[in-house]
């Protein structure tokens, strides 16, 4: 089920007056219920399929992980509610208590770990960006001067605005609301480059209406880590999760879900990311680190 507006809203209002959370296991055993937040556009992570329902790499692996928590609490009724987030609102709606695990494409970073607990790392991804085939914009120093759009409130648009003013380039950096509004920009030709982590700029690309109009270049800015978000002071639920996560390693389940979601045909169009596994996420399977980006 999906969380409606207004019920979200109260929930959010009853968290921040009581000012106290439950520790995430002993909160969905009571409640009963499980909430899983989902992106609408983080191909192939967590996306809407072509039902209109979350699907992706991280979405099944969160489930990997409900199956676990249901052990853990003894609730095999455990319900599942889903509810989109934005990079601008998936921190406060963890922090508040609305959702209890987030399964998109969030960065590791120092700055966030302030704020909320990340998993072991399960993938790593550079900056670059996706422009119009035949666009001049081959690299970062072609930007000079030109429109750059990125999504609000991702560490991408942090990164290009440092950039900017590191190297003087002068471009105009625009901020969207998520990743398609960041595409639909480049596609209308309002924005010459959408600056983003380049596994989702191959997704975005393979789900265009015509993807040979679209392409993806230059050098990655900053290599960084994803990773599966949870409550911050919660020790046993991310054991429960940096568990799950070791298990699926060690049983070869993750790296069949990684052939399936990056190097096979993926919904809805049935097209091929064809998305090596990198050298980083290679060394990640063995460390099983959760080191964030600094």
């Amino acid at each position: 089920m999906r969380l409606h507006p207004a019920l979200i809203a109260t929930l959010a209002t009853v968290t921040l007056v009581t000012g106290v959370h439950a520790q995430t296991l002993d909160k969905v055993k009571s409640s009963g219920t499980i909430t899983l937040a989902y992106r609408e556009s983080s191909i192939p992570f967590s996306y809407l399929g072509g039902d209109g329902q979350p699907v992706g790499f991280g979405w099944e692996i969160c489930n990997k992980i409900v199956d676990q928590v249901k052990k853990a609490t003894g609730r095999n009724d455990l319900k599942i509610a889903t509810q989109a987030v934005t990079s601008q609102n998936r921190i406060p709606l963890l922090s508040n208590g609305t959702i209890d695990i987030e399964c998109g494409s969030t960065t590791n970073n120092s700055e966030r770990a302030k704020q909320v607990a990340f998993a072991t790392n399960y993938f790593y991804t550079g900056t670059r960006l996706l422009v119009k085939s035949g666009s001049p914009v081959k690299s970062v120093a072609d930007l000079k001067g030109k429109k750059v759009v990125s999504t609000t409130g991702t560490t991408n648009f942090q990164i290009l605005r440092k950039l900017n003013a590191d190297q003087n380039l002068n471009f105009e950096l625009i901020g969207a609301k998520d990743h398609a509004e960041s595409a639909l920009l480049v596609q209308q030709g309002r924005a010459d480059a959408f600056g983003m982590d380049d596994i989702l700029l191959y997704g975005i690309r393979a789900s265009a209406p015509n993807p040979a109009e679209l392409a993806v270049v230059g050098e990655s800015i900053q290599v960084e880590p994803y990773a599966i978000m949870l409550r911050k002071d919660d020790p046993s639920f991310k054991k429960l999760v940096d568990d799950t996560l070791a298990a699926l390693i060690k049983s070869g389940e993750f790296e069949a879900l990684y052939k399936k979601w990056f190097q096979s045909p993926i919904p809805p169009k049935g097209i091929n990311l064809n998305a090596p596994m990198s050298k980083e996420l290679q060394d990640n399977l063995k460390a099983l680190s959760d080191k964030p980006a600094t």
